[in-house]
């Protein structure tokens, strides 16, 4: 599947993402959701990044999946993330192509 990079400006908190796309005529909408998560907001103090971010997504909302990690900061990582039900409708158009 091709990628398109859009920015998107690096402010507090959470973003909700709503894209209108039409691709050769078939119009779809796709969300996506974009969180800031802190190191200082793991649940058990580690050193170990992989482990933190596992403590801080084990509990995420299910309706939502992981899409992609972003390059960490000292304070934080960015994670992106896509409804569910979109990533469905992603891999079905993976398989017609």
């Amino acid at each position: 599947m091709a990628h398109i990079a859009i920015p998107i400006p690096n402010v507090p908190g959470k973003q909700d993402i709503e894209i209108d796309v039409t691709i050769n005529g078939q119009k779809q909408a796709l969300h996506y959701r974009v969180e800031l998560f802190y190191w200082s907001d793991c649940v058990v103090p580690t050193f170990d990044r992989v482990e933190c971010i596992q403590q801080l997504l084990a509990s995420y909302d299910q309706d939502w999946a992981l899409y992609y990690i972003g390059a960490p900061t000292d304070e934080f990582v960015p994670i992106t993330f896509v409804r569910r039900e979109d990533l469905i409708k992603q891999r079905r158009l993976r398989q017609l192509a």
